[in-house]
């Protein structure tokens, strides 16, 4: 009787040890995937870098009469951006892009450095609007009778494909008119951009 009343004892102290183990290992592992999902937020947290490209329609609103043949001029843009993340659902993103602007004839022709800022808002998993100011400085010319520096304001929308790829549209609306003052002329530049993005 004191045998067997000593062998149900180690047998309920090896139960015991066992469901101890158990129940320490399911803590670790929950800690390790707690872990996880605060890494994962962590890197969202940084920057992530990424290149663009894609097709402008771009034109030159004139106040009056407008000079020549103001035809639309259809280009293309290509860049690159950083998306530094603020928050969840907000993220700043500076970029610089060679952008082909103005109009179709060749002496309304705008070459463009863009450095646009934007401020990226989530909307959902895939969907996110941007808007933002934009500076511009002209290259390939010179002495041309238009400004070196165009101011423009920005907004646009990106559909997430993956986790890297994206498609995109943007309006860009130019505040600042492109001819020099002794010309007597006022246009400003206007352009959309229809386009993919890859974030590494």
């Amino acid at each position: 009787m004191k045998k067997l009343l000593l062998l149900t004892v180690l047998l309920g102290f090896s139960f015991h040890g066992f469901s101890q183990d158990d129940k320490d290992l399911n803590a670790s592992m929950k800690v390790q995937d707690s872990v996880k999902v605060q890494e994962k937020w962590s890197a969202a947290n940084g920057i992530k870098f990424g290149v663009r490209g894609g097709y402008t329609i771009s034109h030159l609103d004139f106040e009056s009469e407008p000079i020549g043949d103001n035809k639309h001029r259809n280009s293309m843009y290509i860049g690159f951006t950083a998306h530094m993340f603020v928050s969840r659902t907000l993220s700043i993103v500076p970029e610089i892009q060679f952008s082909a602007e103005g109009a179709r004839e060749e002496t309304l022709n705008l070459d463009y450095i863009q450095m646009p800022v934007l401020f990226r808002f989530r909307f959902s998993e895939k969907f996110h609007a941007s808007l933002g100011p934009q500076i511009g400085l002209k290259v390939h010319k010179v002495d041309d009778g238009m400004k070196n520096l165009g101011y423009s304001g920005v907004i646009g929308a990106d559909y997430k494909i993956n986790y890297a790829i994206y498609v995109e549209a943007r309006y860009n609306y130019g505040l600042r008119n492109v001819f020099d003052e002794y010309l007597d002329m006022n246009a400003k530049n206007r352009n959309i951009q229809l386009g993919v993005g890859y974030k590494f």
